[in-house]
């Protein structure tokens, strides 16, 4: 005879919680490589914009410098726009792009 039981885990409270949370942080800030920028000018861009220690900027500049491009910060895009915007204005190539 089958054990029978009420038990029923809340899957869709649990699912509601992480779509939120995916929702909210599913974009990235690239920031592209040219030849025309500076490393001391990305590095104090990142440090002043994106409140990058200095450690963190220059490892983010040579991975720009190398790959072409970097995912210097995910968060919403509520978040980002702002800072992609400002880091344009300073004549560096910067995109916001969703995470896939």
């Amino acid at each position: 005879m089958p054990i029978q039981t009420s038990y029923q885990p809340k899957t869709e409270e649990a699912t509601d919680v992480l779509v939120m949370t995916a929702l909210e942080s599913t974009y990235s800030l690239l920031v592209w490589n040219d030849e025309v920028n500076t490393f001391e000018w990305v590095i104090e861009t990142l440090m002043e914009i994106c409140g990058h220690s200095e450690e963190q900027a220059e490892q983010c500049a040579m991975i720009i410098h190398n790959n072409g491009k970097y995912a210097v910060k995910n968060g919403t895009y509520e978040l980002l726009k702002p800072q992609c915007d400002a880091i344009t204005e300073r004549n560096i190539g910067a995109t916001i792009e969703v995470l896939v």
